[in-house]
């Protein structure tokens, strides 16, 4: 008999519960179902196997020699599921809380906060996986992601943690002696991307000018694109809030500004969280603002 036609396993666990407690009102209370349902089971059992699994001719029921066989076994076979299971969940609670997010993200907000949420909880190992390409969640995986856009991803749930207005910024080193008055005169300038995406020539079509990134693009980690822009390598796209110190301070100055409906979103798989997860996500929550 293969695992395809065995009998349903809510009538072996009711069993199994049976033969352990040696009562039909003790299996109950520890499957958390009337001693009625577990009567039912067994009877249904016996009928799936044509085989008489308990004595019912005394005061007490008994199990019948076939029905202890089958009780011993069932009874070995559950708890090797149950050491399984739980040696399973305690490697699962052991593993880092594995958090995604792009390298900008990474560097210019969240890194500057960890060291907080470090010394709240020291007993959480974290994994930090930048990078610009959106992440697959998967079971063992990726626990949190912090996604950059309008918060509807298919499958996913997805809580917005900052606003995002954008701004265009350049070093006075880059643009000494040019007028920007418009998009257009951004075009010959030099453009920073962060590898993976196409923000510059996205803004550019958006704003009407179609003749590209005439004076070339460097695509770069987006951890080096801030140092990039402050040396005047080009123009980039940014999050204002994470060039406010640059803007105040002269290192940078912004071009246009813009509002934008895509913000940056805690995202996560629906469903039960790991523990870790859920101490991180409330840390997170805190830091909005």
């Amino acid at each position: 008999m293969d695992w395809l036609t065995l009998p349903p396993l809510a009538s072996l666990r009711a069993f199994a519960a049976f033969a352990e407690t040696g009562s039909v009102v003790a299996a109950g209370r520890a499957l958390n179902i009337s001693h009625a349902a577990i009567s039912q089971h067994v009877r249904s059992l016996e009928n799936r196997l044509e085989t008489r699994l308990v004595d019912r001719s005394g005061r007490a029921l008994v199990l019948t020699e076939e029905g202890q066989r089958l009780a011993d076994a069932l009874i070995l076979g559950f708890s090797a599921i149950g050491n399984a299971v739980q040696e399973l969940s305690a490697a699962d609670e052991q593993r880092p809380l594995h958090i995604s997010t792009t390298p900008t993200f990474a560097a210019l907000w969240l890194m500057p906060r960890l060291p907080d949420f470090r010394a709240r909880h020291p007993e959480i190992d974290l994994v930090l996986d930048p990078s610009a390409q959106l992440a697959e969640f998967s079971p063992g995986g990726i626990d949190v992601a912090l996604r950059y856009g309008q918060g509807n991803w298919s499958g996913l749930v997805s809580e917005q943690l900052l606003a995002a207005p954008m701004v265009i910024v350049g070093a006075p080193s880059l643009l000494r002696g040019r007028t920007i008055a418009s998009p257009d005169d951004l075009a010959e300038l030099p453009w920073l991307e962060e590898l993976g995406t196409t923000e510059a020539g996205r803004w550019l079509r958006a704003k009407g000018v179609h003749r590209g990134l005439v004076g070339g693009r460097i695509q770069l980690p987006g951890n080096l694109l801030l140092d990039a822009a402050r040396d005047g390598q080009g123009v980039a796209v940014m999050v204002r809030r994470f060039v406010e110190p640059d803007l105040r301070s002269g290192r940078l100055m912004a071009l246009f500004t813009e509002d934008s409906p895509a913000a940056y979103h805690i995202v996560t798989r629906p469903g039960v969280m790991r523990p870790v997860a859920r101490v991180f996500l409330r840390w997170l929550r805190r830091q909005k603002g």
